[in-house]
């Protein structure tokens, strides 16, 4: 079940970052965060109302709100900030790619806070997951006409993608880790997602608040089609995805859901093609493969 959790969980995340990032050219990835949030909230609580009973879980400790709360934030709130705006500049399959560094960041953290070991073979194997990720992000790029990415044509915004789409696996790998903390106790992974979605909700629209921002998201919704991007994209990647990946964390070994859930670069290559028309060359899919193979073998080994 958990492995099963783990592969439909990078089916839907590969949909879900060609749907934003089309919709955050239309209207700006801050624009997307903030309504999409709104969308997994809506779909995630009348789901978890039909299961349960209720909309929200409220009778859960306070204990497990505040790590799951803090996931929220971490994950959804900042690290998606970063990820969203990624999509745009550099495009979804090397956004994706440069997420591919999650499990060495989460067994780098392992090893700095916990005090876990290390086995050699481990550390070839994270030296083999950024090897194959800084090869393919090394390659020179290519403008893809009407379609291609700020990035392919400016050194200084592919960077920029770079540093962001890193700030992406930051806040999903921590996400990640402080979820764990609140899934103890067979905690129902539903329930757990509906919290995360919601704190997250709360805090990203406080802010946008607090930056005066409200009424300029309202008018830039009014684009349908961005709507409509949007609203599948919450679908597949907040609700459904995220759902997913909750049980993949808790039903499956860590190794073995990670990897499964490592997959959105290989399954974003014949996808980004498709939508953006983007050339992918066999040094970009050679270089995937060996950094997903890297990246296997951390938790597996």
């Amino acid at each position: 079940m958990g492995e099963l959790a783990a592969l439909a969980t990078s089916v839907l995340w590969s949909f879900t970052s060609i749907q934003f990032t089309l919709a955050g050219r239309r209207v700006s990835s801050p624009v997307v965060n903030r309504a999409r949030l709104v969308a997994a909230v809506i779909f995630l609580s009348l789901t978890h109302r039909v299961v349960t009973g209720q909309f929200w879980p409220l009778q859960a400790e306070p204990q497990r709100w505040l790590w799951l709360g803090l996931s929220g934030i971490v994950g959804l709130v900042l690290g998606d900030a970063a990820l969203f705006q990624a999509y745009v500049l550099i495009g979804p399959r090397r956004t994706q790619l440069v997420m591919t560094s999650v499990p060495v960041i989460t067994t780098a953290v392992a090893w700095l806070w916990w005090g876990e070991q290390l086995a050699p073979l481990q550390l070839v194997a994270m030296a083999v997951t950024i090897g194959g990720i800084a090869w393919v992000v090394a390659e020179p790029r290519h403008v893809n006409g009407v379609r291609g990415f700020a990035g392919d044509a400016d050194r200084p915004t592919y960077k920029l993608g770079l540093l962001l789409a890193l700030g992406g696996a930051l806040g999903q790998a921590f996400g990640l880790l402080l979820a764990r903390q609140g899934l103890g106790d067979d905690f129902s992974p539903l329930s757990a997602t509906v919290m995360r979605m919601l704190v997250a909700m709360v805090v990203i629209w406080l802010v946008t608040a607090a930056q005066g921002k409200i009424r300029r998201t309202w008018q830039r919704l009014h684009d349908r089609r961005a709507l409509l991007l949007i609203s599948g994209g919450a679908l597949t990647g907040p609700f459904l995805g995220v759902w997913m990946s909750m049980v993949a964390v808790q039903a499956a070994p860590v190794g073995i859901a990670s990897t499964l859930m490592a997959l959105p670069p290989i399954l974003l290559i014949p996808l980004s093609a498709w939508a953006f028309g983007e050339r992918v060359t066999g040094r970009a899919v050679a270089g995937t493969i060996v950094a997903l193979a890297g990246a296997a073998l951390i938790f597996l080994l």
